[in-house]
């Protein structure tokens, strides 16, 4: 007999719920808050969580389901996982204790695998930040701490945004080369100058969450073909081809016919030059990869995941599959 299952994929910005029947029928679901645990601390992060999970309990009639699959941004050590897992088993949302944590970068590799396919691939996940992480049927993982410069990271939205301005800011005041980007990225947030809007960003008067915007005005400056622009991009595509070559070296899949999924705000949005310089490299890296953006919702993964978990059967998968398909 199947088990009910609980899916979460909390991201920074926000947090899905679902609570899955035995038979694959998504019977609750709810939005949340962004998963912050490092800005508020393990409890009130976990709070945000159980007011998503309180609502699609009700919706589903139930206090507690067998299985909880959580894929949780911030969740990037080992034991930050077994923190968190504690963190939410001590709420009783499983009746059996039975609560699974990973980094939400599986929950978008999971979700993008092909109907039927085995959990096996890598997926790579460009959003606020960047992250990749890898996965083969036996358990076997390949994953990054991916917790910022400390850890090797480059990149990200937050991470080319900051490039973005540092690049714009040295063009304007001549420690560094020419950029449009000195005049694009304070035309987007209506100052005159790097200087005023440098001022702007210090003194709080344009918020900090609003740095994100900077992302998309990079990306649209490399496509009227600003160099410096360019080069950012470029960058990023080659920081996404090294995670994903080493990540399927790691599970000897280099040679193998497998997808590398692409995911998060900054990938999906299919930037020609982003995704074009992915897909040509690892041509040449990977030439058996199979790339393939991700549009399917992330808590579908963090649903199969737990499927898979409870040993649910191919057609209780493809029923929770039907109900997010894009």
């Amino acid at each position: 007999m199947g088990m009910t299952v609980l899916a979460v994929d909390a991201g920074n910005s926000k947090t899905d719920v679902a609570v899955v029947a035995a038979d694959g029928t998504v019977v609750g679901a709810a939005r949340g808050g962004g998963f912050q645990p490092p800005r508020v601390g393990v409890e009130a992060a976990v709070d945000v969580l159980a007011d998503a999970v309180g609502r699609a309990f009700a919706q589903a009639g139930v206090d507690s389901v067998g299985h909880v699959s959580a894929c949780l941004a911030n969740a990037d050590l080992p034991v930050e996982e077994r923190e968190l897992a504690d963190a939410l088993r001590a709420r009783g949302w499983s009746s059996s204790s039975s609560v699974d944590v990973r980094n939400d970068t599986f929950a978008v590799l999971r979700a993008g695998l092909l109907e039927d396919a085995e959990p096996r691939g890598v997926a790579v996940v460009c959003g606020a930040g960047v992250n990749c992480a890898g996965m083969l049927p036996d358990g076997r993982t390949a994953r990054f701490p991916a917790i910022g410069k400390i850890s090797g990271d480059w990149g990200g939205g937050g991470g080319l945004a900051e490039e973005a301005l540092w690049y714009a800011a040295r063009a304007e005041d001549g420690r560094g080369g020419p950029t449009a980007l000195m005049r694009t990225l304070p035309a987007h947030f209506g100052v005159s100058s790097m200087y005023a809007l440098i001022e702007a960003l210090h003194l709080g008067r344009v918020p900090a969450e609003r740095r994100h915007e900077c992302t998309p005005v990079l990306f649209a400056t490399a496509a009227d073909g600003d160099p410096v622009a360019r080069s950012l991009v470029d960058r990023m595509a080659d920081e996404v081809v090294a995670m994903s070559t080493v990540a399927l070296r790691r599970l000897d899949l280099l040679e193998e016919e497998v997808p590398v999924l692409l995911g998060g705000s900054v990938l999906a949005a299919r930037h020609p030059q982003l995704d074009s310089r992915i897909r040509e490299l690892l041509a040449t890296a990977a030439p058996k990869a199979a790339v393939r953006v991700v549009a399917e919702r992330p808590v579908l993964g963090a649903a199969l995941l737990g499927l898979d978990t409870v040993g649910a059967s191919p057609d209780v998968h493809a029923r929770v599959r039907s109900h997010y398909s894009p």
